[in-house]
């Protein structure tokens, strides 16, 4: 467990949870779940002194569940959000330079589509939030933020510290929704790259069971990011039905929250587009590849149909000649096999530059 106290331009962390409250400032307090679970008896009475209520059982039971799907719930004293992050175990994607097969490059790319939740309890001045062993969100907004302290004393310009509990919460959110947005990016390269050698001139595709992979991936994706909309509408529209500020800054920082949960939203929503765009590629890949095996298969019938044509009145004639009979034209001749074997290839030759006039032969059709 790790406590932030975060204050205007003063960002410092404490070796232990504070006895009271600050005068000033709100805490963050980050943990992972296996901390939060043996520690909740000794937080919930420091939440109890510092805040005057609880986190419920129910969502201690949520902020514990690893399976739980995006969602959004609120009681008089905190506000609960649950939002699935992209698993850092679930598979290393491939890198832009790997020179690896297609096909494995594909494999690494949807290997690494796995997600955990990250839970956040907000209360007024105080954010509690419970990570995955492997997350890195929060050592990376802890050193993030003091960086950004550091600069602010400094005098450096660097961006302000997050206000309040909620405008971390959001920060955090929108930092896990960019990796979706990396993502995407890589999903796209290796599923054109996949559809590249589905419709590859001499491609023996026969790994069907990746493709089926890659689909079932898509819908799952397609799921998470419908769940984190309806987690962050759920969020935007209890965050209408607040009291108004009193103060005009209280009332622009407000504004500054509505305008950030809108972002997310925003990103939210192009992540959503770019799979569902995805899937439908997919789908339309694999039916395009049936019509062009169709289309492939039908150029062999007919080539081989005009070779049919092209040879049965050649068999026609050594059919003839070969009947068992005296009186056959130029059976006794000694030019007669010179004869009949000219007369066949001219006919042969005439119907091949007959079909090939019409485009029955070759590959341009």
């Amino acid at each position: 467990m790790r406590i932030f106290h975060i204050a205007g331009d003063q960002f410092a962390e404490l070796g232990a949870l504070p006895e009271q409250l600050p005068a000033s400032g709100y805490l963050w307090i980050g943990t992972v779940r296996r901390d939060f679970e043996a520690t909740l008896p000794d937080l919930q009475t420091f939440l109890q002194r510092w805040t005057g209520g609880q986190i419920f059982d129910p969502h201690v039971t949520d902020l514990l569940n690893t399976q739980l799907p995006s969602h959004y719930d609120y009681t008089s004293w905190y506000d609960v959000l649950v939002f699935r992050r992209l698993a850092a175990g679930g598979g290393a994607p491939p890198a832009a330079d790997d020179n690896a097969t297609t096909l494995s490059n594909v494999r690494k790319a949807l290997q690494a589509i796995d997600t955990s939740p990250v839970g956040f309890a907000l209360f007024d001045r105080v954010l509690v939030t419970v990570h995955p062993t492997d997350c890195q969100v929060r050592d990376y907004f802890a050193s993030r933020l003091k960086d950004q302290a550091q600069g602010s004393e400094g005098g450096r310009g660097i961006v302000r510290l997050p206000t309040s509990p909620a405008d971390l919460m959001l920060r955090m959110v929108n930092h896990m929704v960019d990796s979706y947005l990396a993502l995407r990016r890589m999903l796209s390269r290796q599923l054109g790259a996949l559809q590249q050698e589905l419709f590859g001139p001499r491609s023996r595709y026969d790994t069907w069971q990746l493709l089926l992979e890659s689909r079932d991936t898509l819908h799952l994706l397609e799921e998470t990011c419908e769940d984190q909309r309806s987690a962050i509408v759920e969020w935007i529209d209890a965050m209408d039905e607040w009291p108004d500020p009193p103060t005009p800054p209280e009332r622009r920082e407000r504004e500054l929250l509505r305008v950030r949960s809108r972002d997310v939203l925003e990103h939210i929503e192009r992540v959503l587009s770019h799979v569902r765009r995805l899937e439908s590629s997919s789908e339309a890949a694999v039916q395009m590849h049936f019509a062009a095996q169709s289309h492939r298969t039908n150029a062999i019938m007919r080539t081989l149909t005009v070779l049919t044509a092209i040879f049965l009145p050649l068999n026609l004639v050594t059919g003839f000649f070969g009947m068992n009979f005296e009186g056959l034209p130029l059976i006794h001749s000694a030019k007669g096999f010179w004869s009949v074997t000219g007369v066949m290839a001219l006919v042969g030759i005439s119907l091949s530059i007959f079909f090939w006039r019409k485009q029955y032969l070759g590959t341009r059709h």
